[in-house]
This record gives C-alpha cells, structure tokens and sequence, in this order.
C-alpha cells in the first residue's frame, strides 16, 4: 500500500530550528521525525513511500539519497509554497486508483495501522482519520468566590477529539481539492464530512504532534528514554 508523506511546509512556529532544515527532518532522539514516521509504517509492512516536498527540500532528498533502505521511497516537489490539499493533489498520478494512507511530517504516534486500514475497510468511507486525545496542558478549577471548589490534574480526558493525522484514503476524495492554495483539513475534509465521507478511528494510545520547541523537547525526552520505541 502506498503511503504519501506531506514534508514540504514551513514549520514557522519551530523557526530556530527550520532556518536550515525542514521541519520533518528535525532531529528527535538523533534521528529526523521523517524518519521515526517511516520507521512506523515500515513497522506494518507499508514501505512504498511518497514523500511531497516543498520547503528546503534539498535537506530531504541528500539524507534520503546518501543513506540506504530497506524501503521504496519517492521524492517528489510539489511546490514551496503549496498548500496541504494542493500537495496531495499534485501526487494523483502517482497515487493511482487504489487506497491510500497519508500523514503529516511533523506528529508521531504508536497507532495500529493494521487496524486502522481494517476500520477503514470496513466502513467504506473515503476517508477515514485517526482520532486523538492529547493531554491537557493544564488542570482544571472551579471557583466559589476565593475557595477552590474542584480541582483537577491534567488529563487526557479534559480534552476533546481532535485530529491526529493519520488518515487512510481514497482516491476519490482527491476531487474534493481545488489547487494548490486548498487546506486539506477545511474545504475538503468539511466537505467529507456534510457528505458522511468522513469516519473516525479513535486511539487511545501514545500521540504527540511537534509544533514548538516544547513539543520537541517532549518527544525527545521519550524517544531517548525509549518509552515508546517502534
């Protein structure tokens, strides 16, 4: 099964470390999230890699060039300042006719791909997305006048769903993006949606996006520690 990877973005929130290199290919326990992404896949047995570039993609084409796998991997541009719908867009032709998975460069997680493609199947949707609930980053009180009347740590369950990134796809869905200037999560995604196009498989396990430097030092705390470890 092909697999697209959206890596050609700007990550301008992470802009000490995106000046030179792209925000996929940020090193997490000395490797770039990039690969800690692929190494998951390859985890299942989907190894037939699409990557969509964009930004500083000459930081993504020389690691992956200078070093062997095990795994096919397709190095595409799709434009520096193309949007996340648009990305997808351009790789029709290479997506073809059959289902598809697809994720963003910059989260990780130890979701069961197995059985998210099953779900995905089973529901025969054209799109179904991994739901997560990401930790609180703060607890939670309840006032009377100066006395605290609640009071509770963080934790997942004060969140609600979002979405984790990780997607399984038809091609089908691919008409709902206009061009390059289409965010993939609104037009088309809503428009899924309104169309009951859209399901969701929930994950309840390890799920942590990289948008800031706190996100980073995160995951790479756990990844050093080997708390989860594909």
């Amino acid at each position: 099964m092909k697999v697209v990877l959206l890596a050609g973005g700007l990550g301008s929130r992470l802009s000490e470390y995106t000046k030179t290199v792209p925000k996929p290919m940020i090193n997490i326990a000395g490797k770039p999230m990039l690969f800690h992404i692929m190494k998951l896949y390859a985890k299942y047995g989907y190894k037939d890699f699409y990557v969509a570039l964009g930004y500083k993609r000459e930081v993504i084409k020389k690691f992956f060039n200078k070093k062997k796998f095990n795994w096919n991997i397709h190095l595409i541009n799709t434009g520096r300042k193309t949007m996340t719908g648009g990305r997808l867009k351009r790789l029709k032709k290479y997506i073809g006719k059959e289902t598809f998975m697809m994720t963003y460069g910059d989260g990780l997680s130890n979701v069961n791909l197995k059985k998210l493609l099953k779900f995905h199947k089973k529901n025969k949707k054209l799109v179904t997305l991994t739901a997560v609930r990401p930790p609180a980053r703060f607890g939670a009180l309840k006032l009377k006048g100066k006395h605290v009347s609640y009071f509770k740590e963080k934790s997942k369950m004060d969140e609600g769903w979002i979405n984790g990134g990780f997607f399984v796809m038809e091609p089908e869905f691919l008409k709902f993006i206009k061009n390059d200037h289409t965010y993939l999560e609104r037009e088309p995604l809503e428009k899924a949606t309104k169309k009951k196009q859209l399901v969701a498989f929930r994950h309840k396990g390890f799920w942590q996006c990289m948008d800031t430097k706190r996100d980073k030092d995160k995951l790479n705390k756990i990844f050093n520690k080997k708390i989860i470890k594909f």
